[in-house]
C-alpha cells in the first residue's frame, strides 16, 4: 500500500459546509473511490487548511478518481468553498513523507 498526503485550502468560513458535505458523501462516489484504488482516506483540518492522508494501491489511483464524471460532479459542489490560486487552480499541494513508524501496539493475540 502506498501512503499519499496532500493539502487543500478553503475560503474563510467554509469549513462547516465542507465537513457537512463530506458527512453526506454519495454512495456512488465511495464506489468510484474504491474502483480507483483508494483504500483509505482521512481528512484533518487546521482551518482553513484541509490535510488528506490516503492509502492507495498504485500511483495512478488519485488521477483515475480525479478524471471521472462522478468526481467532476462532486467537485462542482465545492467551488464556492475552495481557495484558488491567481491562475484559477485549486490551492493545493502534495506532501512528501519524511517519517513513518509502525509498531505492534494495535495487534492482538499471543
Amino acid at each position: 500500500m502506498i501512503r499519499r498526503a496532500f493539502t487543500l485550502r478553503l475560503k474563510p468560513g467554509a469549513l462547516s459546509e465542507y465537513k457537512d458535505k463530506h458527512d453526506k458523501i454519495w454512495p456512488e462516489l465511495v464506489e468510484e473511490i474504491e474502483r480507483s484504488g483508494i483504500a483509505r482516506m482521512t481528512a484533518f483540518e487546521a482551518d482553513p487548511v484541509i490535510f488528506y492522508y490516503s492509502e492507495i494501491l498504485d500511483e495512478g489511483a488519485w488521477d483515475r478518481l480525479w478524471h471521472t464524471e462522478i468526481h467532476d460532479r462532486w467537485g462542482e459542489q465545492f467551488k464556492s468553498l475552495m481557495a484558488f490560486t491567481e491562475e484559477g487552480i485549486v490551492d493545493a499541494g502534495d506532501l512528501t513523507e519524511i517519517f513513518n513508524l509502525e509498531t505492534k501496539a494495535g495487534e492482538t493475540g499471543t
